[in-house]
């Protein structure tokens, strides 16, 4: 199962023209609409410990909104060292 990180917020019709999803195979962007999180873990933080976190791999995130999401930022996959 993917986990909330892994996943865009719109669906395959949209992805297949968003050149986010196509083209450049970059991360949805905060300004999107659909990009959004509704999910319940969702939590915004400006905790500087976990936003400031060097061993969170952020290249994980499929939104730039995760990156700042204290669920993600705890439980999501760390850098190996």
């Amino acid at each position: 199962m993917a986990k909330c990180w892994e996943q865009r917020g719109c669906d395959e019709e949209m992805q297949a023209e968003c050149p986010h999803a196509i083209e450049f195979h970059d991360n949805c962007p905060t300004k999107c609409a659909f990009a959004k999180c509704c999910r319940p873990t969702w939590e915004l933080t400006i905790d500087p410990e976990l936003v400031l976190s060097g061993d969170v791999d952020r290249t994980a995130a499929i939104k730039d909104e995760c990156t700042y999401c204290a669920f993600f930022l705890r439980n999501g996959p760390r850098i190996q060292r």
